[in-house]
Order: C-alpha cells, then structure tokens, then sequence
C-alpha cells in the first residue's frame, strides 16, 4: 500500500495542537514557543511531512515557475538558450516549464493556453516562423504574466525583448566576402514575414550599395527552413546565367543542406563557391567542410538577458504605481571566422 500522505491536520492531531499552531510552527513563527516549534519540525522531519503547494501557490498566488516558448530544442541554438534561462531560474529558485510550437502557430496558440492554466508567474519566448498576429501571446499579460521576447521577436513597440544584431551581423558577413574578391554573393534567406529575415535582405543590399556593387535581386531567394526547399534555392541560384561565387545563409542548418547540394553537383565547397552563416554552431567545428564563416549571435546570452528581465517584472508587480518602461535589448552579433 502507498504510503499516506501526511498533511497539517495530521500532525495537529498527533501532537494534540490546533493546525494554526502547527503551520505557524513551521514557518518559525514568532508567536510559537520555541519548545513547540521544535516538537512540531521534529514531527514533520520524521514523518517526511511536505507542505501542499497548490495551497501555497493560492496564498501566494505565484507557483515559482516561468514558462518558455521556442521553436525546437533539436536546434543547438535554443538548446543552448535554454542553459541560460535556467541558470538565471536556478539563482531565483524557480522551475522552467518549455513547450516547443515547431514552428506551428496553433500549437503556439495551444502551449500559451496550457501555460496560463498551469499559472507560470512568467513567460519567455521566440516566436514561431509563421506568427504573424501575436495577440495569442500578448493575451497572457490580462492574467498578470509578464512576458519577454528573445531572438525571434516581433515588431511591436511596447514589449520586452531581446535579440541579435542581424543587420550588423549581416554587413560583417558581406563585407568578408567582398573582401574575399566575391562580387556574386547569393542570399538564402527564410520566410519572408519573420523580422530578422527582413533585416537581413536591407543589410545586404545596403552594404552592396555602399560598396559600389550592383544589386541583383535574383541573387535573393527563401526557404522554409527545411531541407527540401533549401535544396530548391539552391537549385534556383546555381540555374541563373551568372550564379553565385558565395552565399549568405540564414543560419548553420541551412548552410549545411546548402554545402550538401552544392557537393551533389560536384562543386568544390570553399574553392568554387562559398558559404558563411548565422548562430556558429558548435557542430561546424567537426565538419570537413564548414561555412568560411559563421555570425554568432550569443543565445545563451540572448536567453539569460530576457529571463533576468522576466524576473525584474515579477518584482515591479510588487510595486503597481511604477509606470511601466519597455526593453529593446539588441546583442552585437560576431563574425567568426572558420576559414582564412
């Protein structure tokens, strides 16, 4: 038989207190004796007693609990991510509960709702690729939940968030290239409507500006993210009459199945066409042929700022007369080298 569970009462009755005295006693209340106080934490130590958190979360009303959304922990980068806004958790003593959307806005839409009903006093997210309307997520903050944006954010004003510097990160990339005597430089960029992906085809063609080279927009193509449609722009550039000489990818995963295809049609990675990319992924270390280079976009840092921003909103909840100011945190991006 399991074992029964020991709750206030019970240990009120076997010590013949009333279960005001038992609760104040071991909480080291200053109206108990401290001959009562002992009996009562001596009781409850030998009987494994744990208090009920889902009444302490009632009184409290908080769980000590912040909820994170992103797109999939199978990428390196949000695993790493992940680390930061733990650790942040951990020194606050609180729990992390994560739920992936893959990139699905009704399983975004269906994880918002569970973490509300699960009452996470806090709420940190990158958003999916196809969210366009976000008043699923800005819902939760009717409900007392601040929320905090990192990476994939969207463009709204008053909302805190944090994020890396495509457009420099961008220019840095283009600008070793250009160095590197390329001319031809070949964009594979994702969906169209995510705000990074945006910023990332201004920075490229304003840096070909400023450089004297002429914008060819048949150079600039999408992908979904998945294998088969980076194959399919690849495809679309190495068909044009003039294909590219190097290519700027969105990120490592892209620049993988981008290097993967190319090798397929037998062109020498690095020599007859070049690649260099977002996030720097650890994994390019170990391959035989990475990108020449890789933007590195700090998640770990990204994730740690926005969760240290989630917990200054939960103590300004203590204080409701403070009016309210938004962060727009932007993480300098850098060019990392692979390849000289």
């Amino acid at each position: 038989m399991p074992n029964k569970i020991i709750t206030l009462k019970e240990l009120a009755r076997q010590l013949n207190f009333s279960v005001s005295t038992v609760s104040r006693a071991l909480h080291n209340h200053p109206s108990i004796g401290l001959r009562t106080t002992a009996q009562v934490q001596k009781l409850a130590k030998e009987l494994n007693y744990e208090p009920n958190q889902t009444a302490l979360f009632f009184k409290q009303q908080k769980t000590n609990t912040i909820g994170v959304i992103l797109p999939n922990l199978k990428e390196e980068f949000f695993s790493e991510a992940i680390n930061g806004i733990e650790d942040v958790a951990n020194q606050n003593k609180y729990s992390v509960l994560i739920g992936q959307s893959h990139d699905d806005v009704e399983k975004e839409k269906q994880i918002i709702k569970a973490m509300k009903n699960q009452r996470v006093d806090g709420l940190i997210v990158s958003i999916s690729k196809h969210t366009k309307n976000y008043d699923h997520l800005m819902a939760v903050e009717n409900y007392n939940i601040p929320i905090v944006f990192f990476d994939r954010v969207p463009e709204l004003p008053n909302v805190n968030k944090v994020s890396s510097d495509i457009s420099d990160g961008t220019k840095q990339a283009v600008e070793f290239l250009i160095k590197k005597g390329h001319r031809r430089i070949g964009v594979i960029n994702g969906p169209g409507e995510m705000k990074s992906c945006m910023e990332r085809t201004k920075a490229y063609m304003s840096t070909l500006q400023k450089k004297r080279i002429k914008i060819d927009m048949s150079l600039i193509v999408t992908t979904d993210l998945t294998q088969e449609k980076t194959y399919n722009a690849m495809e679309e550039l190495l068909n044009l009459k003039h294909p590219p000489t190097a290519i700027l990818t969105i990120n490592d995963y892209v620049a993988l199945d981008a290097i993967q295809y190319a090798r397929k049609t037998k062109l020498k990675i690095n020599k007859d066409i070049c690649f260099v990319s977002f996030a720097n992924l650890p994994i390019t270390n170990y391959l035989e042929f990475p990108p020449l280079a890789s933007v590195e976009q700090f998640p770990y840092q990204q994730a740690k700022k926005a969760a240290e921003i989630v917990f200054e909103l939960l103590k300004k909840q203590k204080k409701p007369d403070e009016t309210p100011s938004f962060k727009n945190i932007i993480i300098e991006g850098k060019l990392v080298i692979h390849q000289k």
